[in-house]
C-alpha cells in the first residue's frame, strides 16, 4: 500500500473548522478592504458563495420529513410492548420528557437572559434578508398563516396529515401523527405485516441518516459560503454575537450537566452524584470525543453493567431508547438557537411562541437522534415556523461541532442518569447513596 493510500483522511470537523476560519477571514478581509459594493464581491455572492448555500439548505429541508417521522416513529416502538414493560416504560418515557423539558426551559431562560444575538443592526439585518428575498417572503407568509391561541392547540391534530408533511407551520402536526403512529405500532399485535412495516420506517430511517451524511459532506463548503456572505456584511460584530452564543450554550448545557442531573439523582433517587460521575466519565469522554451517541452506546452499556452496577434488563432498554429518545442536550442547543437567531434578525416570539419551540424540542429530541448534525435540519424548521429566517444556521454550522461534542456529553449521561433512576427500587438494582468520602 502506497503511503498516500495510508494517509488518514482529515477528518469533516476539522474540515468545517478550516472552512469557517477560511470564509470569515476573507470576509473580514473584504468588509474592512474593498467593502461589498466593489462589482466583483457582488458577482461572487450573487452567483457563487449565495446559490451554494441556498442548495445547501434546500438540501438539508428536502431530507427534514422523512428524517422526522421515520426517527420518531422508529424511537418510539423500539420500547416494545408497552403493556408488559408497564412500568419501566413509563417511567423511563416520564423522566425523559421531565429532564427535556427542564433543558429546553433553561436554554430558553438562559437566552432571554443574555441575549447573545441582540443588538444587530436592523438594517444590516435587513440587508442579510434582501439577498433571498422570496425565501423571507415565504417565511413572512408562513409565519402570519399559523395558527394563534386554542386554534393552534387544536392544530396540534392533523386533519390531513399530507398537508402538515407539506407546510412549514404544520410540522408540530406531523411530529404527533408520528408519535402517535409509533404508539399505535407498539400496541398492535405483533404480525408479519406490522414487522414489515416496522423494517420499512426503519429502512426510511436509515435510508435519510445516509443521506444527511451525504449532505453533510458539503458542510465545509457551505460554512465558507455562509461565513463569507455573513462577516463581509456584518463585520467583527459577528464574532462576537457568535462568541456569545457559544458561551450560553455551553453554559447552559454545563448547568444542565452538573446542576440539574445531581438533584435528579439525589432527590429521585437518592444516588451520589459524585459516585454517578465517577463512574460514567470513560462514557462521558466517549461522548464527547465521538460526538455520537450510538458509537458510545456500547461504552455506556458497558460500564452501565461493571461500573454503575445497573440491572442489564434496565440498562439495555432505557440505555438502547435513550440514545434515540433521550437527547437533553440536544433539545436545550435547538431552543438556545431558535432564540438566538430570532435576537439576531430582530424577529420578536411571543411566549405562546416559545412555548411551541419548546414543545417541538422536546419532539425534536425525539426525532433527531442518532443523525450526524441531525439537530440543524429541526432548527431551520423551528425557524421557518416562528418566521425567523432559516438562513441563519449558517453562523451556527463552524460552531456546530463543538457544540455537538458538548451536548452529546449530556445526551450520554442522561441516559445513564435515567438508566439509574428507573432501575431504582428493583429487586436487582444497585446501591448507590451516598457512601463516606463519595457523600455530596
Amino acid at each position: 500500500m502506497s503511503a498516500s493510500a495510508a494517509k488518514p483522511r482529515m477528518p469533516l470537523h476539522w474540515k468545517i473548522a478550516i472552512g469557517f476560519v477560511a470564509g470569515l477571514a476573507l470576509g473580514l478581509l473584504v468588509y474592512y478592504s474593498v467593502g461589498t459594493e466593489a462589482p466583483w464581491v457582488q458577482t461572487l455572492t450573487r452567483y457563487v458563495t449565495q446559490p451554494f448555500s441556498t442548495l445547501f439548505l434546500s438540501l438539508i429541508f428536502m431530507l427534514i420529513v422523512p428524517l422526522l417521522f421515520s426517527a420518531l416513529v422508529v424511537g418510539v416502538s423500539e420500547m416494545g410492548d408497552i403493556r408488559s414493560l408497564g412500568r419501566i416504560g413509563w417511567r423511563t418515557l416520564a423522566y425523559t420528557v421531565l429532564l427535556s423539558g427542564i433543558a429546553v426551559l433553561l436554554g430558553l431562560v438562559m437566552v432571554n437572559v443574555f441575549k447573545p444575538g441582540a443588538g444587530v443592526d436592523p438594517v444590516q439585518a435587513q440587508q442579510l434578508l434582501s439577498e433571498s428575498a422570496e425565501r423571507a417572503q415565504a417565511i413572512v407568509k408562513d409565519s402570519a398563516e399559523q395558527p394563534k391561541g386554542m386554534d393552534m392547540l387544536l392544530a396540534i391534530v392533523p386533519q390531513n396529515v399530507i398537508g402538515a408533511a407539506s407546510s412549514n407551520a404544520s410540522i408540530l402536526a406531523l411530529m404527533f401523527f408520528a408519535l402517535m403512529f409509533g404508539i399505535g405500532i407498539v400496541m398492535s399485535r405483533e404480525t408479519p405485516a406490522i414487522a414489515t412495516l416496522k423494517r420499512g420506517i426503519e429502512g426510511l430511517f436509515e435510508v435519510s441518516m445516509t443521506l444527511i451524511g451525504l449532505v453533510i459532506r458539503l458542510a465545509p463548503y457551505a460554512v465558507f459560503c455562509f461565513m463569507f456572505n455573513l462577516a463581509a456584511l456584518f463585520g467583527w460584530d459577528l464574532v462576537f454575537r457568535l462568541g456569545a452564543y457559544v458561551l450560553v450554550v455551553v453554559g447552559a448545557l454545563a448547568i444542565h450537566l452538573f446542576v440539574i442531573y445531581p438533584i435528579a439523582l439525589k432527590v429521585f433517587g437518592n444516588y451520589s452524584p459524585v459516585r454517578f460521575f465517577r463512574g460514567s466519565q470513560e462514557a462521558m469522554l466517549m461522548a464527547f470525543s465521538t460526538a455520537s451517541s450510538n458509537a458510545t452506546l456500547p461504552t455506556a452499556l458497558r460500564i452501565a453493567d461493571s461500573e454503575l452496577g445497573l440491572p442489564r434488563r434496565i440498562s439495555r432498554f432505557v440505555l438502547t431508547i435513550g440514545a434515540t429518545a433521550n437527547q437533553n442536550g440536544t433539545a436545550l442547543f435547538e431552543g438556545v438557537t431558535v432564540l438566538f437567531l430570532a435576537q439576531f434578525f430582530g424577529v420578536e416570539l411571543s411566549i405562546g411562541q416559545q412555548v411551541m419551540v419548546m414543545l417541538v424540542c422536546i419532539l425534536g429530541g425525539i426525532g433527531t437522534a442518532g443523525v450526524p448534525s441531525g439537530s440543524l435540519p429541526v432548527v431551520a424548521l423551528i425557524c421557518a415556523m416562528v418566521g425567523v429566517p432559516p438562513e441563519g444556521i449558517g453562523l451556527v454550522l463552524g460552531v456546530n461541532h463543538l457544540l455537538d461534542m458538548c451536548r452529546t456529553t449530556v445526551n450520554v449521561t442522561g441516559d445513564l442518569g435515567i438508566a439509574a433512576l428507573v432501575s431504582k427500587g428493583e429487586a436487582d438494582a444497585p446501591s448507590l447513596a451516598d457512601e463516606g468520602d463519595l457523600a455530596v
